[in-house]
């Protein structure tokens, strides 16, 4: 295990596996001009200084897909850790399966439903990559 370079940050970003009554997880595809653009992603982001986890995606889910979600209906399922150049990522990836509205591609190009053995196909960062096996047992 390396350290982060001298310079380097950890940089905390929070994820949801939105699943519907069908056993299907959201994806949404990345937009040209973003980093990994074109590339299928859980849905989430940054979190701030001062924000939890949970607000933090919770304020995410709102800006990106227009949905609204409760802190109780965020279950913590794994986490991700993947190196990008000089900072170092650490995704939480929860799973939620409740929230108010039909979510919309307000920040992506295009949103997916898929069942969770489905989203091998797609190309994906290497985060998340991983976490595919551990929601096809979740789900």
């Amino acid at each position: 295990m390396s350290p982060l370079p001298a310079h380097g940050s950890l940089l905390h970003v929070t994820a949801a596996a939105l699943v519907d009554g069908d056993g299907r997880v959201l994806v949404q595809q990345r937009p040209p001009g973003t980093a990994m653009a074109g590339l299928w992603e859980f849905p989430g982001g940054k979190i701030e200084p001062g924000e939890t986890p949970e607000a933090a995606l919770i304020r995410e889910l709102d800006e990106e897909l227009g949905i609204g979600v409760e802190s109780a209906c965020l279950a913590p399922a794994a986490f991700a850790s993947e190196g990008l150049g000089d900072r170092h990522l650490l995704l939480l990836l929860y799973i939620c399966r409740k929230w108010r509205g039909q979510p919309e591609a307000r920040h992506a190009t295009a949103l997916q439903w898929l069942r969770p053995v489905d989203l091998h196909r797609l190309a994906m960062p290497p985060a998340d990559k991983p976490l595919i096996g551990l929601l096809d047992a979740l789900v």
